[in-house]
């Protein structure tokens, strides 16, 4: 045992970390482009619709990719991710009028629907149980890194090369993801493998929800919303106090982060899942609190270092909190459970932020107060869970 915590941080798990770390840049390189993008031809009404379709999608996915990944294996499910990401950045180019836009979002979203469900069960196989926070919080570096600097990247291209320009990038990311994936081996076990057919498409409630992560569900979603909320308003609230580059935000986000997953990878894992998620929970609701008040530099800078360091602690804990709970046998369906949650929690809140903002400024505050008061909800359900569930696994 003692060997094989010495040997965590192996060549697949680096190679897995390089994977994300380009999938993720892929896909969030886009974003604070897409408003501006959908506006000029004439859809500024559907903005809400960029993330919300997106994360619907990537919902809808995961009852599939959890069985897919439970049955023909980890890999091809994660190579399946950032093929869709590669495809879909060549035709964002070719795309001229909003209903070819959003139906491109909807199809984009089976990307995010798929590679992290197989990811985070393949983490699983190659980790000891007791590490598996702090590997989860390794891994999110390499994700937050490439969600951060994507953005930065892809609002410089788009401002000194051009929007096309930036698409293709993006799809030359993908690219290099699968390639990557292409050297990694396997490790759904043979005995547990199926030959690939159209019924394992056929879907039932139980490959939807994986009731031992009930609870991981819950806080999932209501944390989630606040995703939603930034995703959609931020590139607009910048604009509001002159920052000319949208992803100045989640560069900000990211690096703050990066610091806690880099500092406190370990913490889940010491202190336990709930202890940890506490904190975040307090993070997340000053941050969100913030950003309800009137737009300015300073508070922008300051949330999103509050924003940042929330999900630098949640999510490498309810990714290891999901394990915790879950059925070795069930990897894929619970790891797709926790992500629909993460998924439902996103789009509800980019719809909802979308539709209430209507391009009224006045309006951007309201959605940030109420992903504070979810962030304040799920404190008080966190702090129930601890008065009824021992520290180890929780």
């Amino acid at each position: 045992m003692v060997i094989k915590e010495e040997k965590i941080y192996t060549i697949p798990f680096w190679l897995l970390c390089t994977s994300n770390f380009l999938f993720a840049a892929s896909f969030s390189m886009i974003i604070p482009e897409l408003p501006d993008y959908l506006a000029a031809m004439g859809g500024s009404e559907y903005i809400g619709y960029i993330i919300a379709l997106f994360t619907l999608t990537a919902g809808l996915s995961r009852p599939f990719s959890g069985k897919l990944t439970d049955h023909i294996g980890r890999v091809p499910v994660m190579a399946f991710g950032s093929i869709v990401c590669f495809i879909c950045g060549g035709i964002y180019p070719l795309v001229h009028s909003v209903h070819a836009f959003l139906l491109l979002r909807f199809v984009h979203g089976m990307s995010t629907g798929t590679k992290p469900t197989a990811t985070s069960a393949y983490v699983a196989d190659i980790i000891p149980e007791h590490r598996r926070g702090e590997a989860q919080g390794t891994l999110g570096i390499f994700t937050a890194t490439g969600m951060s600097i994507g953005p930065s990247i892809g609002s410089g291209l788009a401002n000194f090369m051009g929007l096309d320009v930036m698409f293709y990038v993006s799809s030359l990311f993908a690219l290099a993801s699968i390639v990557i994936l292409m050297r990694l081996e396997e490790t759904l076990p043979k005995s547990m493998k199926s030959r690939f057919s159209l019924k394992l498409f056929k879907i039932n409630w139980k490959d939807v929800f994986e009731p031992k992560i009930a609870p991981v569900f819950i806080i999932m979603i209501l944390m989630a919303f606040s995703s939603g909320v930034v995703v959609t308003l931020l590139p607009d609230t910048t604009k509001l106090v002159g920052w000319h580059n949208k992803g100045l935000y989640f560069t900000i986000y990211t690096i703050a982060s990066i610091f806690v997953r880099f500092f406190f990878a370990k913490s889940s894992d010491k202190y336990g899942r709930i202890p940890v998620l506490i904190i975040s929970c307090i993070f997340l609701l000053a941050g969100m609190f913030l950003l309800a008040l009137p737009a300015s530099a300073i508070t922008l800078v300051i949330s999103a270092i509050l924003y940042g360091i929330s999900w630098g602690f949640s999510t490498p804990t309810l990714a290891a909190w999901t394990t915790d709970l879950a059925h070795k046998n069930h990897m894929g369906r619970a790891m797709a459970t926790m992500y629909i949650a993460l998924e439902m929690g996103i789009g509800i809140g980019a719809f909802l932020s979308g539709y209430m903002y209507q391009g009224i400024s006045q309006m951007i505050p309201i959605p940030f107060f109420i992903a504070g008061l979810l962030a304040s909800i799920a404190l008080v359900l966190l702090l129930s869970f601890r008065k009824n569930w021992t520290q180890h696994g929780f």
